[in-house]
């Protein structure tokens, strides 16, 4: 299963904004070409048909523009994967995620249903605020199923919300908390749900309007609890242990990611090593969310989403300690990241500007962020013209191309690389600001669209140079060198 999640809420973040980040990757032994796209309302289809699934849905007539990040060869559909519409809302779908027998048993899974290659296109034009979003997912998988489990977050600039579907058609969700971050792997992750919120005034929990009875008529409650206490007024049900997975695969490929990225933003608060560890890779109690020990910045995501489990001995790019655990557990930053994306809306940016989408292509252990104004009718050549053949014009090509001749030759290239994503980092920031400040009252579409050109100009300077670097340490490091000094 692909993909890791990590969800910042405003008070957690360096300067106020609330922050999503979704790690596509593809599944094993597969890559997956994607661009970046603007849909404009009169692209926007009225009635919808899937690839995958063939259901068919009409839609709305009243579309929002929209970003998403499509497949760049459409013979599996759309997969729209992440984007922000005009009313500055977002959505990242989607997280896999799992399940357990006794829940797939009581609500099956539908093969004619809903599921990653629709959701952006079905849902993100058509909604206002982040629990907007909730609402109508909730009732599409209510009306149409699905034939996979899945994660879908959605973000306004107050709030982020987490939605996971429970079997074929039933759903909760939890709003994350403003001060927290929180940390998805494929799995299901929300740990306590309050159900006495969820049946009353659902200010941070919305759910299926017949989960209780779902619950209970299915036995799924593994909660030890007082036989006389109603689950309706329960404010800390057991999520995982009524729908969630204990695989022994969960233990090397999604709880490794979660405590990684946990002990990276609180690597004090807690003893993440050794025999007397609060928690290990492989503990199935991690918190959901928790409250970080310092604000979480741009430069932080990308790292995490990033990870190969640096200054651990499971690093498979490490030099020292036990050989045979370096590459013990699934990395976060992976060969098959197909993309990453980085929603930011930002509270003290005019309302033309505040949403900016930060995107990286190809294994992100060897890519840069770039921010993308969303707020745009039209996408640079060089992120929107992914085809199949290979090409330097084309970002996720370049960033697949350099990503593999420095795995090759990790050690001599690494440097090269944080040069790279650091010249693009800190380039970026002072280029945003620039825009930001001179944002002119009118034509505001055209002039974020010059900004986004300007961006990738400076983005496609940098990642050339950055390529002839990687490919000469490479090329010195052929098994077929040979010089007259060697004989």
């Amino acid at each position: 299963m692909p993909c890791t999640t990590l969800l910042i809420g405003k008070n957690a973040s360096y300067d106020g904004s609330t922050l999503m980040a979704r790690n596509e990757d593809s599944g094993g032994g597969q890559f997956t070409a994607k661009k970046l796209t603007v849909v404009n309302p009169s692209d926007q289809p009225n009635h919808y048909k899937s690839v995958i699934s063939g259901v068919e849905i009409d839609l709305p007539d009243n579309p929002l523009r929209y970003t998403a990040m499509p497949n760049a060869l459409p013979d599996e559909g759309i997969w729209g994967a992440a984007g922000i519409n005009e009313a500055n809302v977002a959505m990242t779908a989607t997280e896999t995620i799992t399940s357990n027998a006794r829940v797939q048993g009581a609500d099956p899974l539908v093969k004619e249903g809903i599921g990653e290659e629709d959701l952006v296109t079905i849902v993100l034009p058509y909604i206002r605020t982040a629990r907007e979003g909730v609402l109508r997912l909730g009732a599409l998988l209510e009306q149409y199923g699905t034939y996979e489990m899945n994660g879908i977050g959605f973000q306004d600039v107050n709030e982020i919300w987490w939605l996971e579907s429970i079997g074929g058609h039933h759903w909760i969700a939890k709003r994350v908390p403003d001060d927290s971050y929180v940390v998805m792997p494929n799995q299901q992750g929300i740990d306590f749900f309050d159900m006495e919120d969820a049946f009353g005034e659902q200010r941070e929990h919305l759910c299926s309007a017949d989960l209780l009875t779902f619950i209970e008529d299915n036995h799924l409650d593994l909660t030890m609890r007082d036989e006389k206490q109603p689950l309706s007024s329960d404010t800390d049900f057991d999520i995982r242990a009524a729908f969630g997975s204990h695989a022994d695969s969960d233990r090397s490929y999604n709880t490794p990611r979660a405590w990684y990225m946990l002990r990276t933003f609180n690597p004090r608060s807690f003893v993440w090593d050794g025999p007397n560890a609060d928690w290990d890779p492989e503990d199935e109690d991690l918190p959901w969310s928790m409250v970080p020990e310092h604000k979480i910045t741009v430069e932080d995501v990308k790292y995490v989403l990033s990870a190969h489990y640096q200054g651990t001995p499971y690093d498979p790019y490490g030099k020292h300690g036990d050989i045979s655990l370096r590459g013990k557990y699934r990395p976060i930053g992976i060969n098959r990241n197909n993309f990453a994306a980085l929603t930011q809306l930002r509270p003290y940016a005019a309302s033309g500007c505040m949403a900016v989408e930060w995107i990286a292509m190809g294994s992100n252990v060897f890519n840069a962020f770039v921010p993308f104004y969303t707020n745009v009718e039209t996408v640079p050549d060089y992120y929107s013209c992914t085809g199949k053949d290979v090409s330097t014009e084309s970002f996720y090509w370049i960033s697949r191309l350099i990503g593999a001749l420095a795995d090759a030759q990790y050690s001599l290239c690494s440097s090269h690389i944080e040069r790279y994503q650091n010249k693009v980092a800190n380039q970026s920031h002072a280029m945003l600001s620039r825009f930001d400040r001179d944002l002119p009252k009118e034509d505001v579409h055209r002039y974020l669209e010059n900004a986004n050109e300007e961006i990738a100009a400076m983005v496609k300077e940098v990642t050339q140079d950055t390529l002839s670097k990687v490919l000469y340490e490479t090329s010195c490091k052929m098994k077929n060198s040979f010089s007259r000094s060697d004989a």
